[in-house]
């Protein structure tokens, strides 16, 4: 197979929805999972002082209030970048006019 022809199929693979879709769905998945990685290593340094065989009541309420705060500041800074790129494209749209 000469590398042109390679490169069709490849181009032809990445133009089918399905695969986009698929593709998509695996990037998400993952960047879930690196969220949900960075939390557990936050929050287990941040609330453990020593492993042992149960929570104490003050630990589990570290983890609790570490989750939460973890997912309102990833809301927050989700939210601040929407609108960024809503102000810079209605910047860039109000110059084109």
């Amino acid at each position: 197979m000469d590398p042109s022809s390679a490169a069709g199929e490849l181009g032809a693979a990445v133009s089918d929805p399905q695969l986009q879709h698929f593709i998509e769905v695996e990037t998400q998945k993952q960047r879930f999972q690196q969220l949900v990685h960075q939390m557990t290593e936050l929050c287990w340094e941040k609330c453990m002082d020593k492993p042992g065989p149960k929570l104490d009541s003050r630990a589990e309420t570290c983890f609790v209030n570490c989750v939460e705060r973890f997912i309102d500041t990833s809301q927050f800074i989700l939210n601040r970048l929407e609108q960024t790129q809503k102000s810079k494209s209605a910047f860039s749209e109000s110059l084109s006019d």
